[in-house]
């Protein structure tokens, strides 16, 4: 009989880590591993959380299974560009660990918001969790429309930052697609840290989710909605849903115009189908709360719900059984592409801003809505096939010496952002290639700096 794999130690206050990051002190430890304060000595000590994981107890094959999908994931996240999510830094490996690294976000959980409402003996009104629903949605909105499916919303996943009142979205799902392909790979049950048994919070997460390991936007909304319905009643999931007939009865706890209460049902409804499927959908409704409907106008809940076609439904299934071997074409291509293989995975710019211009000096009405958002600048017109042999023009020595340039600045990202720009640019001339790397530093000084240093 196997013995179970040892856990990794905790890393202690005042490690260096990466030769760059100091670590302050534990925030947290969940079914994946820890997550830490730290400071980043090459960006002036700025705060920042760094992420581990630790796959122990896999044999190599499905560790090495583990690194690549941690990777791949690590590369679409870093795209991510949005004032509500924190913003993907770096990934690294060292000592079977792997790190992420993202930008610090100083506030407090709404779980944690909650429950100080209730020391006073209240909870988020009517109003207050539909502005919230308004500033959540387009950014699932956006996540959704780049091909990701957070799969973990909840009250502890989504925070207020000091000084601000647009709530930002955390913690994304890298870890669980690494505890995801681990269920498949080893019979070891106890692989990570904690070992996460399941795909998103019981109570928050859909039936399809949980039992089946299917997710789709609409598996987000239905999160979203157990969120609202929670800050509107104080309680938890388990404790508005009946236990025998699997009906939620929310309405028991709380009072809300009957409006609202459709759309919160509508975002609860247990079958996929009859739940809302975007984002835009449900602020359609929300905007329709209280005005006055006419015969010519579409009403709120005559619409039917939107169904996806073949060609563009994003469900993907994640569970499979136990004993099935692991399908390595589905491996080899980028996550976005697993989850929606009838879809390209859409690029963007990074608008790179200082963190306490963020979090303090936002002015939420004029906060990006994530459709203005565009694809990442490209010297092609064409998508490149990936099954034809990429030739580039750029001399080995010369994309080497960018790659270590560019490291000095945004760290063990540089190598993936150089693989990525390459596969994307094969014929790109050396100018324009580092113009498309410099927009990867976040600093517009920096950007300069680096650029100045490759052709001094």
């Amino acid at each position: 009989m196997s013995q179970p794999p040892l856990i990794k130690p905790e890393i202690p206050s005042g490690t260096l880590i990466d030769n760059r990051y100091i670590i302050q002190q534990l925030l947290g430890q969940g079914g994946l591993g820890r997550t830490y304060l730290a400071f980043d000595t090459r960006r002036f000590n700025e705060a920042c959380v760094l992420k581990e994981f630790a796959p122990i107890g896999t044999g190599g094959g499905g560790l090495e299974k583990c690194r690549n999908l941690f990777k791949r994931e690590a590369k679409i996240l870093h795209q991510l560009e949005h004032p509500q999510i924190p913003r993907f830094l770096a990934c690294f490996e060292g000592d079977g660990r792997l790190f992420l690294v993202q930008e610090y976000v100083n506030g407090k959980t709404y779980s944690a918001l909650l429950r100080d409402r209730q020391l006073q003996g209240q909870t988020f009104t009517e109003q207050e969790v539909i502005k919230w629903l308004k500033y959540l949605l387009p950014v699932l909105e956006y996540i959704h429309q780049h091909h990701i499916i957070h799969r973990d919303i909840s009250p502890d996943n989504i925070m207020l930052p000091e000084g601000n009142i647009l709530p930002v979205l955390i913690d994304f799902g890298v870890g669980k697609q690494i505890a995801d392909l681990n269920d498949v790979t080893s019979s070891n049950q106890a692989t990570f840290v904690g070992k996460m048994s399941l795909v998103g919070k019981v109570g928050y997460a859909p039936r399809e989710q949980i039992s089946l390991g299917l997710c789709s936007p609409s598996s987000d909304l239905y999160a979203l909605g157990v969120t609202a319905v929670v800050l509107l009643t104080g309680k938890d999931p388990s404790f508005l849903m009946d236990q025998y007939s699997l009906e939620w009865k929310w309405r028991f706890y709380t009072y809300v115009s009957d409006g609202f209460a459709q759309i919160l049902d509508k975002m609860l409804s247990d079958t996929p189908r009859h739940r809302y499927q975007t984002s835009q959908e449900v602020l359609r409704d929300l905007e329709l709360l209280g005005r006055p409907q006419t015969a010519s106008s579409s009403t709120m809940f005559d619409v039917p719900p939107t169904i996806l076609t073949p060609d563009s439904q994003t469900t993907v299934t994640i569970a499979q059984s136990p004993n099935s071997d692991l399908d390595e074409t589905v491996l080899s291509k980028p996550l976005s592409q697993q989850a929606f293989p009838h879809q390209q995975t859409s690029r963007h710019p990074q608008t790179h801003q200082n963190q306490q211009t963020q979090q303090t000096n936002q002015n939420p009405q004029t906060s990006r809505h994530p459709q203005t958002y565009q694809g990442r600048s490209s010297y092609q017109n064409q998508p490149t096939n990936q099954n034809q042999q990429q030739i580039t023009s750029l001399n080995a020595a010369f994309v080497q010496r960018c790659q270590d340039a560019l490291a000095f600045y945004i760290g063990p990202m540089a190598s993936l952002i150089v693989e990525d720009t390459l596969a994307d640019n094969p014929q790109v001339t050396p100018y324009q290639f580092v113009e498309l790397l410099a927009r990867e530093i976040p600093e517009s000084e920096a950007a300069l700096e680096f650029t100045r240093r490759l052709f001094s």
